[in-house]
């Protein structure tokens, strides 16, 4: 057997009966990107496919409405 065990992943969407995840849900949208900016794949997270789809098209729109950064700050 092994000495470690992984985790079960579970969609936390699903467990909180969300129906529509919303570009204005700042706090939500920031657990699922990186500091780098970048979105989390679902495999990491655990999120079901129909809602990593709606969580990639709300941090976008929050990225085109400039509520989160595309990137890191830069200091160039």
């Amino acid at each position: 057997m092994s000495k470690f065990f992984r985790r079960r992943k579970f969609c936390k969407f699903t467990a909180e009966g969300v129906k529509e995840i919303d570009y204005k849900d700042l706090n939500t949208l920031r657990q699922n990107i990186t500091e780098t900016g970048k979105i989390v794949p679902s495999r990491v997270t655990g999120t079901k496919a129909r809602y990593q789809r709606q969580l990639a098209t709300a941090i976008k729109r929050a990225r085109y409405l400039a509520l989160i950064p595309y990137t890191d700050n830069h200091n160039a």
